[in-house]
């Protein structure tokens, strides 16, 4: 009889090891099948492409090219473009009121998708009622997807909003490539509900680039589809 115990006891020890090796494909099985419905992928990092802006392709695919063409650049890397776009709006009447500020950074970040940060006066200006460190404006700076957005939307939805537009002026460079234009009213982007505005107020907008010169800089420009007025 002890020696039958026996025979059975190790009969049923191999038992163990065979159920833990299920459980592991069975788990396998499980996650394949969750991603299989669309289920959430807990493993890893996603490897699919990062989705770009398509001015940021365009000027790859299109606008390197030709300018590469037209000024014969030994690399491709010598080839203008844009770095970043900075949004400057003054709001001197905010000395008066504190929630004109607000009102304006809150409108500054509505229409660049980015918190603004305040600027305030560097020196006293007594003739103004200016003390230094008072809060007298805001500016955003945008670089890499978000610049290529928001100038997508600049020239293709704000400026043609501006009534009798008939182009911008193409002479407004520093002299080094970078271009600036100033906007007199804030509701011709479409994210300002005009009804929730409680002042209109202008912006200056300066584009950027790593062009030497305003030849380069007005040409890379008007490859990105930039509605210079026509002389």
């Amino acid at each position: 009889m002890a020696d039958d115990k026996k025979k059975d006891k190790s009969a049923k020890a191999p038992a163990k090891p065979k159920a833990e090796k299920a459980e592991k494909p069975a788990k396998a099985d499980g996650a394949a099948k969750a991603a299989g419905k669309g289920g959430p992928v807990t493993v890893g990092r996603p490897t699919g492409p990062k989705a770009r802006p398509r001015l940021a392709k365009f000027y790859d695919d299109t606008v390197r090219p030709a300018l590469i063409e037209k000024f014969q650049y030994g690399s491709p890397m010598q080839a203008p473009r844009l770095v970043k776009i900075v949004l400057n709006m003054g709001v001197g009447d905010a000395l008066q009121d504190q929630k004109l500020m607000d009102a304006a950074m809150n409108e500054l970040g509505q229409i660049t998708g980015q918190k603004p940060a305040m600027r305030r006066a560097k020196k006293a200006i007594s003739n103004f009622k200016l003390r230094a460190g008072v809060p007298i404006g805001c500016m955003v700076t945008l670089r890499g997807a978000r610049m290529f957005e928001f100038y997508d939307r600049l020239i293709n939805v704000a400026l043609p909003r501006i009534r009798d537009f008939r182009g911008i002026n193409p002479r407004s460079f520093d002299g080094r490539g970078n271009y600036s234009v100033g906007l007199s009213e804030q509701i011709i982007f479409p994210e300002i509900n005009y009804d929730k505005v409680g002042k209109v107020r202008g912006m200056d907008v300066t584009i950027v680039t790593t062009a030497k010169t305003d030849e380069e800089g007005r040409e890379l420009l008007r490859l990105m589809h930039m509605p210079f007025r026509v002389r």
